[in-house]
């Protein structure tokens, strides 16, 4: 003989003011373990979405990140006339020259200072990134002083709204626009022409090319074209690929602190878990005396209470997530380890998160209830009758 499942539920509802309190603290070891989870699911899907399968960037080999890269001009050229690459406006290949610097500016509030992206762009490097939508303002006209800033940095910093100016290289720079790069990191960085960077930071080679395929499966080719060129020092990655890279470092610090705390946190919360269901063996022993008197063997008894742990356990889950849902209405930075610089991103909740939430729960209720479980089942029958 089976005990029903809602044998179990109606004991959790009898025991309302026990059952919630483990509900709790089960619900907040899988909110932390959500919520870092879900961390490190944004920093990972902003850098992923920040790239172009289409589109490849050119580093020199070695380097980590753009702010590391060194590319001269004579290879510059070299690049740009490399088969692979499209063709804009007056057969003009369309690559953009880029340089990549950082700056510590203050932000609004509190003041405190935070790396930031100064990014040089050439004339494609807009229509290479057709993400970057211009929402407030011009465009820098070349050769001036003029910048503009992501819409994350506008808004977080001071000097970068649009009118205001920013100083730095020893030179006053004129915020002429925001621009809206979605949920990509281009949204935290500011953008100005590259002569003109280059020139205020003393610098005489570029950090990366970026250039458009001409035909998207042209890749490999035009990859050992660049890298197998004795002429050069470089490496070629698809856009997406390099900036999935530059997310894999953080993403994996953050799964690693958070699968730390949570084991530690739910400690407590399979402890809480079996003292509740102790507690629901010890008030009734009498109960599990007549359940077993009546026909009901040693491994219904068993299946009922795990059932009342599993119950918990994903009730608590379920909190837990809920709760942890609303964190995708905020927006949080943080330092990106690869570049230095801020990184401003959304929490994201996917499946996978959800399955490994909710799997976690469960596995609490049953080992916070596997041993309360085990000694309920093994009760003598006479015995469990003459208690109480």
């Amino acid at each position: 003989m089976i005990l029903p499942v809602s044998y179990s539920l109606r004991n959790l509802w009898n025991r309302r003011l026990t059952s919630a309190l483990t509900i709790t603290g089960m619900a907040l070891v899988v909110f932390v373990f959500a919520a870092i989870l879900m961390l490190a699911e944004g920093v990972q899907k902003t850098l992923v979405e920040t790239g172009s399968y289409d589109n490849v960037v050119i580093v020199r080999r070695g380097s980590t990140t753009e702010v590391d890269s060194t590319i001269d001009r004579l290879q510059a050229s070299i690049i740009e006339t490399q088969p692979g690459v499209a063709l804009g406006g007056e057969g003009r290949p369309m690559a953009a020259k880029e340089v990549m610097v950082l700056i510590s500016l203050p932000k609004r509030g509190d003041g405190k200072r935070s790396n930031v992206i100064i990014r040089g762009i050439g004339e494609y490097s807009m229509a290479l990134r057709p993400q970057v939508k211009l929402i407030k303002g011009r465009l820098p006209r070349p050769g001036t002083s003029e910048i503009i800033a992501g819409q994350r940095v506008a808004t977080k910093f001071r000097g970068g709204g649009l009118g205001e100016r920013l100083r730095f290289g020893m030179r006053d720079w004129s915020v002429v626009g925001i621009f809206d790069a979605g949920n990509t990191a281009f949204s935290s960085e500011i953008w100005g022409d590259a002569d003109q960077l280059m020139q205020a930071f003393r610098r005489t080679v570029y950090s990366s090319l970026l250039i458009k395929l001409r035909d998207s499966n042209a890749f490999d080719r035009l990859k050992r074209g660049v890298e197998g060129d004795p002429r050069l020092t470089l490496e070629a990655k698809r856009e997406n690929r390099y900036y999935a890279e530059q997310s894999e470092i953080m993403a994996k610090f953050l799964r690693i602190l958070g699968i730390s705390l949570t084991v530690i946190f739910s400690l407590g919360a399979i402890i809480g878990a079996m003292i509740t269901m102790y507690a629901s063996v010890a008030t009734r022993t009498r109960e599990i005396g007549t359940l077993r008197a009546l026909g009901f063997g040693k491994k219904s008894i068993l299946t009922a209470f795990l059932i009342e742990s599993l119950l918990l356990g994903f009730l608590g889950g379920c909190s837990g997530l809920f709760l942890a849902s609303f964190l995708q209405l905020f927006t949080f930075s943080t330092m990106n380890f690869q570049t230095f610089a801020e990184l401003a991103f959304d929490f994201a909740l996917s499946f996978e998160i959800v399955y490994k939430a909710l799997v976690f729960s469960l596995v609490m209720g049953l080992v916070g209830g596997v041993l309360p479980a085990a000694r309920a089942a093994s009760m003598n029958i006479v015995t469990a009758l003459q208690t109480g």
